[in-house]
């Protein structure tokens, strides 16, 4: 049907790079000399140890990760760290803040609250339907919390935080699945940070976690041992056989960033992409972006035309020329198009003129 791959914008798992794709299959039957494939080694065979150290190095280059802090490569998605993260930390006053502002950080929030009832929500912006982020006036913070949470980037409603907010002494958490290696980031801003693989860093199955080394190391009595960073951490992530094929395609995925010049070269090129999109939709009087200016997220572009059936022939229309994965969320309606790291930019560019050619035909 398609003469070339097809544009996914999916939320996730999302297109992965092509060279990263080559990579795998020219490994997939003899890794390395091995006389095997990635898929089938010993995650305690010598090979396999250089594979995993090797994602670690790179992944602490490429995001400056300070010595004090450790690199896990776990499983269970971010979802098991909603409960993860209250295991590990909730262990001095019992309390937690909570900011809302989309539905993961809802189900986070959800999550703590079955480890204590001093799970306190510090902020959020339900009210408006997530179409913003609070700003730091806003916020309602503990200084006696053991935490604070926040979800750095919305996929579903299309926001981010331009902001890291000062949470004076109390550690930081972030979930970071949908913004992960797509810009710098400080990551001694924060306690932990947190992502699932499956948006910009590997196939689906991998979670990785970067943490403070002084948060471990009390967890709250039940803890299962899997759940317990300090378990993982002694163990350098191999307490049971980690998801060790996406592990590999992490390490292709964090070569092919440094090859183009590291995060602030990521940045750049993510930058421009969106620019494509946003100043199309502020343009546009057919189409508005459903995020607030402020707040727009570089890698989930959500917009409508406000026509329900229109924006159903939209979809439709746009994955018989190409493009996947258009449709919003239920919880938003519309469209959104997720253009992570691997989206080229090519991709962003037809999607624009596929749009300004709908519009002059549906306007």
């Amino acid at each position: 049907m398609f003469d070339h791959r097809i544009y996914n914008f999916s939320a996730g798992p999302s297109m992965l790079p092509q060279s990263v794709l080559e990579k795998c299959a020219a490994d997939m039957l003899n890794y390395n000399g091995s006389g095997m494939s990635v898929m089938e080694m010993s995650h305690r065979s010598k090979v396999y140890d250089e594979i995993i150290k090797q994602a670690e190095v790179l992944f602490r280059e490429v995001m400056q990760i300070p010595d004090n802090y450790k690199v896990l490569f776990l499983q269970g998605g971010a979802s098991t760290q909603f409960a993860m993260v209250p295991m590990n930390l909730l262990t001095k006053s019992g309390k937690a803040d909570y900011v809302v502002t989309g539905q993961f950080s809802k189900k986070a929030y959800q999550e703590a609250k079955k480890f204590s009832d001093k799970i306190h929500l510090a902020g959020t912006t339900e009210d408006c339907n997530f179409a913003r982020v609070p700003e730091q006036n806003e916020l309602d913070l503990d200084p006696e919390a053991d935490y604070v949470h926040i979800c750095l980037n919305n996929t579903i409603f299309g926001t981010k935080w331009h902001y890291i907010p000062d949470t004076g002494n109390v550690p930081l958490v972030a979930d970071l699945s949908s913004c992960i290696l797509s810009e710098p980031i400080d990551v001694t801003k924060f306690g932990l940070i947190y992502a699932g693989a499956q948006k910009n860093i590997a196939p689906a199955g991998l979670t990785v976690v970067i943490v403070r080394e002084d948060l471990v190391g009390k967890t709250l009595p039940g803890t299962p041992t899997m759940l317990d960073y300090a378990v993982q951490i002694k163990n350098e992530s191999m307490y049971n056989t980690p998801p060790t094929y996406p592990i590999y395609v992490c390490k292709l995925v964090l070569e092919w960033i440094k090859d183009l010049g590291g995060l602030e070269a990521m940045k750049a090129l993510n930058a421009k992409k969106c620019a494509i999109l946003y100043d199309l939709l502020d343009e546009s009087k057919l189409f508005n972006a459903v995020a607030a200016p402020a707040d727009r997220s570089m890698m989930n572009v959500t917009f409508r035309t406000g026509n329900e059936e229109l924006d159903a022939k939209f979809v439709k229309e746009s994955t018989a020329a190409g493009f996947s994965n258009l449709k919003g969320h239920r919880s938003v309606g519309g469209m959104r198009a997720s253009i992570y790291n691997a989206m080229p930019m090519e991709g962003v560019e037809k999607l624009a003129a596929f749009m300004k050619k709908f519009e002059e035909e549906n306007a």
